[in-house]
Protein backbone atom coordinates (compact mmCIF):
# COMPACT_ATOMS: atom_id res chain seq x y z
CA UNK A 1 0.00 0.00 0.00
CA UNK A 2 1.34 3.39 -1.05
CA UNK A 3 0.16 5.61 1.82
CA UNK A 4 1.12 8.74 -0.11
CA UNK A 5 -1.78 8.05 -2.52
CA UNK A 6 -4.47 7.58 0.12
CA UNK A 7 -7.38 10.07 0.04
CA UNK A 8 -10.16 8.20 1.81
CA UNK A 9 -10.33 5.94 4.87
CA UNK A 10 -13.49 3.90 5.42
CA UNK A 11 -14.34 2.09 8.62
CA UNK A 12 -16.51 -0.64 10.00
CA UNK A 13 -17.94 0.16 13.45
CA UNK A 14 -18.59 -2.79 15.81
CA UNK A 15 -15.37 -4.61 16.62
CA UNK A 16 -13.30 -2.05 14.69
CA UNK A 17 -13.90 1.32 16.35
CA UNK A 18 -16.02 0.11 19.26
CA UNK A 19 -16.99 -2.95 21.23
CA UNK A 20 -20.21 -4.38 19.78
CA UNK A 21 -23.18 -2.04 20.34
CA UNK A 22 -21.15 0.21 22.67
CA UNK A 23 -20.25 3.92 22.38
CA UNK A 24 -17.13 5.22 20.67
CA UNK A 25 -14.35 5.67 23.22
CA UNK A 26 -12.61 9.00 23.71
CA UNK A 27 -9.30 7.40 22.71
CA UNK A 28 -10.58 6.16 19.35
CA UNK A 29 -12.46 9.41 18.79
CA UNK A 30 -9.14 11.24 19.14
CA UNK A 31 -7.54 8.90 16.58
CA UNK A 32 -10.35 9.68 14.13
CA UNK A 33 -9.75 13.39 14.72
CA UNK A 34 -6.07 12.93 13.84
CA UNK A 35 -6.89 10.92 10.71
CA UNK A 36 -9.50 13.48 9.67
CA UNK A 37 -6.82 16.15 9.41
CA UNK A 38 -5.15 14.21 6.60
CA UNK A 39 -7.90 12.18 4.91
CA UNK A 40 -11.59 12.08 4.07
CA UNK A 41 -13.29 9.69 6.54
CA UNK A 42 -16.32 7.49 5.88
CA UNK A 43 -18.29 4.93 7.87
CA UNK A 44 -19.42 1.82 5.97
CA UNK A 45 -21.91 -0.01 8.15
CA UNK A 46 -24.30 -2.91 8.12
CA UNK A 47 -26.88 -1.02 10.18
CA UNK A 48 -28.84 2.15 9.63
CA UNK A 49 -27.05 5.50 9.45
CA UNK A 50 -28.86 6.99 12.44
CA UNK A 51 -27.93 4.08 14.70
CA UNK A 52 -24.28 4.32 13.65
CA UNK A 53 -24.24 8.09 14.15
CA UNK A 54 -25.74 7.82 17.64
CA UNK A 55 -23.43 4.97 18.69
CA UNK A 56 -20.49 7.14 17.67
CA UNK A 57 -21.72 9.95 19.90
CA UNK A 58 -22.76 12.08 16.89
CA UNK A 59 -19.22 12.08 15.49
CA UNK A 60 -19.03 14.33 12.38
CA UNK A 61 -18.68 11.79 9.59
CA UNK A 62 -20.53 10.70 6.44
CA UNK A 63 -22.12 7.26 6.67
CA UNK A 64 -22.94 4.45 4.26
CA UNK A 65 -25.59 2.33 5.99
CA UNK A 66 -27.42 -0.92 5.25
CA UNK A 67 -24.59 -2.16 2.99
CA UNK A 68 -24.99 0.91 0.78
CA UNK A 69 -28.78 1.03 0.65
CA UNK A 70 -28.69 4.17 2.80
CA UNK A 71 -26.35 7.16 2.80
CA UNK A 72 -26.14 10.15 5.13
CA UNK A 73 -23.92 13.23 5.03
CA UNK A 74 -22.89 15.19 8.09
CA UNK A 75 -24.29 18.72 8.16
CA UNK A 76 -21.85 20.90 10.09
CA UNK A 77 -24.33 23.74 10.58
CA UNK A 78 -26.97 21.44 12.07
CA UNK A 79 -24.47 19.21 13.89
CA UNK A 80 -26.47 16.29 12.56
CA UNK A 81 -26.63 13.88 9.64
CA UNK A 82 -28.87 14.38 6.64
CA UNK A 83 -30.19 11.28 4.85
CA UNK A 84 -29.29 11.64 1.17
CA UNK A 85 -30.93 8.42 0.02
CA UNK A 86 -32.66 5.51 1.68
CA UNK A 87 -33.45 2.62 -0.65
CA UNK A 88 -36.33 0.36 0.39
CA UNK A 89 -36.67 -2.62 -1.90
CA UNK A 90 -39.62 -5.03 -2.07
CA UNK A 91 -39.37 -8.41 -0.39
CA UNK A 92 -41.24 -11.54 -1.48
CA UNK A 93 -42.06 -12.66 2.04
CA UNK A 94 -43.83 -15.82 0.96
CA UNK A 95 -40.75 -17.00 -0.93
CA UNK A 96 -38.42 -16.06 1.94
CA UNK A 97 -40.58 -17.89 4.50
CA UNK A 98 -40.64 -21.04 2.39
CA UNK A 99 -36.89 -21.05 1.84
CA UNK A 100 -36.04 -20.41 5.50
CA UNK A 101 -38.52 -23.06 6.67
CA UNK A 102 -36.89 -25.56 4.30
CA UNK A 103 -33.44 -24.70 5.67
CA UNK A 104 -34.68 -25.09 9.24
CA UNK A 105 -36.05 -28.54 8.45
CA UNK A 106 -32.88 -29.58 6.65
CA UNK A 107 -30.52 -28.52 9.45
CA UNK A 108 -32.69 -29.16 12.51
CA UNK A 109 -33.61 -25.63 13.62
CA UNK A 110 -37.36 -26.21 13.68
CA UNK A 111 -37.75 -25.14 17.32
CA UNK A 112 -37.42 -21.40 17.80
CA UNK A 113 -38.80 -18.56 19.90
CA UNK A 114 -40.73 -15.75 18.23
CA UNK A 115 -40.88 -15.33 14.47
CA UNK A 116 -39.33 -17.48 11.76
CA UNK A 117 -37.85 -14.45 9.94
CA UNK A 118 -37.09 -10.82 10.76
CA UNK A 119 -37.91 -8.37 7.99
CA UNK A 120 -36.40 -4.89 7.69
CA UNK A 121 -37.89 -1.87 5.97
CA UNK A 122 -34.88 -1.66 3.64
CA UNK A 123 -35.64 -5.07 2.15
CA UNK A 124 -32.89 -6.76 4.16
CA UNK A 125 -33.80 -10.00 5.92
CA UNK A 126 -32.50 -11.75 9.04
CA UNK A 127 -32.70 -15.53 9.42
CA UNK A 128 -32.61 -15.96 13.24
CA UNK A 129 -31.77 -19.60 13.88
CA UNK A 130 -33.12 -19.42 17.44
CA UNK A 131 -36.04 -17.15 16.54
CA UNK A 132 -36.62 -13.42 16.91
CA UNK A 133 -37.50 -13.65 20.63
CA UNK A 134 -34.66 -15.94 21.78
CA UNK A 135 -33.00 -15.05 25.10
CA UNK A 136 -29.78 -13.08 24.72
CA UNK A 137 -27.80 -15.60 26.79
CA UNK A 138 -28.93 -18.41 24.47
CA UNK A 139 -27.92 -16.41 21.41
CA UNK A 140 -24.50 -15.55 22.79
CA UNK A 141 -23.79 -19.17 23.75
CA UNK A 142 -25.05 -20.62 20.47
CA UNK A 143 -22.18 -20.15 18.02
CA UNK A 144 -19.41 -17.89 19.39
CA UNK A 145 -16.83 -19.02 16.82
CA UNK A 146 -19.40 -19.12 13.96
CA UNK A 147 -18.47 -22.72 13.15
CA UNK A 148 -22.08 -23.95 13.31
CA UNK A 149 -23.28 -21.41 10.79
CA UNK A 150 -20.24 -21.61 8.53
CA UNK A 151 -20.87 -25.36 8.23
CA UNK A 152 -23.90 -24.65 6.03
CA UNK A 153 -23.22 -21.05 4.98
CA UNK A 154 -22.59 -22.14 1.37
CA UNK A 155 -26.01 -23.79 1.25
CA UNK A 156 -27.75 -20.67 2.59
CA UNK A 157 -25.92 -18.60 -0.04
CA UNK A 158 -27.12 -20.96 -2.78
CA UNK A 159 -30.72 -20.97 -1.55
CA UNK A 160 -30.68 -17.16 -1.28
CA UNK A 161 -28.73 -16.39 -4.44
CA UNK A 162 -30.80 -13.23 -4.90
CA UNK A 163 -29.28 -11.85 -1.68
CA UNK A 164 -25.81 -11.26 -0.28
CA UNK A 165 -25.66 -13.52 2.78
CA UNK A 166 -23.62 -12.79 5.91
CA UNK A 167 -22.94 -14.79 9.07
CA UNK A 168 -24.44 -12.12 11.28
CA UNK A 169 -24.70 -11.40 14.97
CA UNK A 170 -24.35 -14.33 17.35
CA UNK A 171 -26.96 -16.73 15.98
CA UNK A 172 -28.28 -15.55 12.63
CA UNK A 173 -27.70 -15.02 8.93
CA UNK A 174 -28.20 -11.49 7.60
CA UNK A 175 -29.18 -10.96 3.99
CA UNK A 176 -29.04 -7.83 1.84
CA UNK A 177 -30.76 -7.70 -1.57
CA UNK A 178 -28.27 -8.35 -4.36
CA UNK A 179 -25.97 -6.59 -5.29
CA UNK A 180 -25.65 -4.71 -1.99
CA UNK A 181 -22.64 -5.34 0.23
CA UNK A 182 -19.89 -3.10 1.58
CA UNK A 183 -17.51 -3.43 -1.38
CA UNK A 184 -20.31 -2.54 -3.79
CA UNK A 185 -21.33 0.42 -1.64
CA UNK A 186 -17.78 1.70 -1.34
CA UNK A 187 -17.15 1.25 -5.05
CA UNK A 188 -20.27 3.23 -5.97
CA UNK A 189 -19.31 5.97 -3.51
CA UNK A 190 -15.84 6.23 -5.07
CA UNK A 191 -17.12 6.13 -8.64
CA UNK A 192 -19.42 9.10 -7.99
CA UNK A 193 -16.53 11.12 -6.53
CA UNK A 194 -13.69 10.19 -8.86
CA UNK A 195 -11.74 8.29 -6.20
CA UNK A 196 -9.63 5.34 -7.35
CA UNK A 197 -9.68 2.12 -5.34
CA UNK A 198 -5.95 2.36 -4.60
CA UNK A 199 -6.63 5.75 -2.99
CA UNK A 200 -8.81 4.10 -0.35
CA UNK A 201 -8.04 2.18 2.84
CA UNK A 202 -10.73 0.18 4.61
CA UNK A 203 -10.38 -0.85 8.25
CA UNK A 204 -12.46 -3.80 9.45
CA UNK A 205 -12.60 -6.79 11.76
CA UNK A 206 -15.25 -9.04 10.16
CA UNK A 207 -13.21 -10.17 7.17
CA UNK A 208 -13.52 -13.97 7.49
CA UNK A 209 -15.88 -16.19 5.45
CA UNK A 210 -19.37 -14.75 5.66
CA UNK A 211 -18.22 -11.62 7.48
CA UNK A 212 -19.78 -8.32 6.46
CA UNK A 213 -16.30 -6.89 5.72
CA UNK A 214 -15.27 -9.90 3.60
CA UNK A 215 -16.42 -8.36 0.30
CA UNK A 216 -13.97 -5.47 0.81
CA UNK A 217 -11.20 -7.76 2.08
CA UNK A 218 -11.25 -9.86 -1.13
CA UNK A 219 -11.58 -6.79 -3.39
CA UNK A 220 -8.88 -4.51 -4.76
CA UNK A 221 -9.33 -1.92 -2.00
CA UNK A 222 -6.48 -1.55 0.50
CA UNK A 223 -7.52 -3.26 3.73
CA UNK A 224 -6.21 -3.00 7.29
CA UNK A 225 -7.37 -5.91 9.45
CA UNK A 226 -8.14 -5.42 13.13
CA UNK A 227 -9.08 -8.08 15.68
CA UNK A 228 -9.58 -5.90 18.76
CA UNK A 229 -11.03 -2.38 18.67
CA UNK A 230 -8.62 -1.42 21.47
CA UNK A 231 -5.78 -1.83 18.94
CA UNK A 232 -7.29 0.74 16.55
CA UNK A 233 -4.61 3.37 17.07
CA UNK A 234 -1.83 0.83 16.50
CA UNK A 235 -3.49 -0.60 13.39
CA UNK A 236 -3.90 2.79 11.70
CA UNK A 237 -0.57 4.22 12.88
CA UNK A 238 0.88 3.63 9.39
CA UNK A 239 -1.53 6.34 8.18
CA UNK A 240 -0.78 8.91 10.88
Amino acid sequence: MDTSKIRLIAFDLDGTLTQHKTPLSEENRAVLDALGKKYKLLMAGAGMCRRIFNQMGQYPIDILGNYGMQYAEYDESAKDIKIVFDKQLPCDRESVEKRITALREKYGFTEFVGDNVEYHSSGCVTFPLLGTKAAIEDKLAFDPDRSKRRAFYADVKEVFSDYTVFVGGSSSFDMAPFPYHKAYALSEYCKERGIAHDEVVYVGDDYGPGGNDESVYVSDFNFLTIDDYRDFKKVVSVLL
